[in-house]
């Protein structure tokens, strides 16, 4: 993963975990969410970035921020924090959905989930898929309920190649 501000520009850092979900709603169109967890060395860089975007905990409903999801060549391209001096690139390709881009234009946003470190046990993959679901959930709201999981809306904007390299 890259991760570059005015200060650190390309520096290459410890690998992120990126995935999306499209979430049901009471009312109106579904939601997309974006879930990214980094590791330790990077967690307190992404948590104060994302303050200062004007994420919150996780309780209720996430608040609308400065932060931007870049989207395009059918994946996402990064994270924009702090009125764009902060990108956060995932090191894999994480691939959209028809799903999650139609929920993101319906709603004209995301929902956009910050995990701590190690809330993506390292062997869930391995576990079927029955299983994974609900390892995680049982992981995520056991970090939400310790007051460590922040969400916030965000925009998501389609780029164009060259807009993003």
């Amino acid at each position: 993963m890259g991760v570059a501000d005015e200060t650190n520009n390309g520096r290459a850092q410890a690998p992120m975990v990126w995935a999306l979900a499209v979430r049901e709603a009471a009312q109106g169109p579904p939601f997309a969410e974006l879930i990214v967890e980094v590791g330790a060395d990077l967690y307190t860089d992404l948590v104060e970035a994302a303050v200062d975007s004007g994420f919150t905990l996780a309780a209720g409903t996430p608040p609308d921020t400065s932060g931007v999801v870049e989207v395009g060549d059918g994946r996402v391209k990064r994270l924009v924090l702090v009125g764009g001096r902060q990108m956060w690139e995932p090191d894999t390709r994480v691939e959209t959905s028809p799903g999650w881009l139609a929920a993101a234009q319906g709603r004209s946003a995301a929902v956009v989930i910050l995990v701590p470190p190690d809330t993506w046990p390292p062997d869930l993959i391995e576990l079927a898929p029955e299983v994974r679901l609900d390892v995680f959930i049982r992981r995520f709201e056991q970090e939400q309920r310790a007051g460590r999981v922040l969400h916030g809306t965000v925009p998501v904007r389609v780029v164009s190649p060259q807009d993003s390299e």
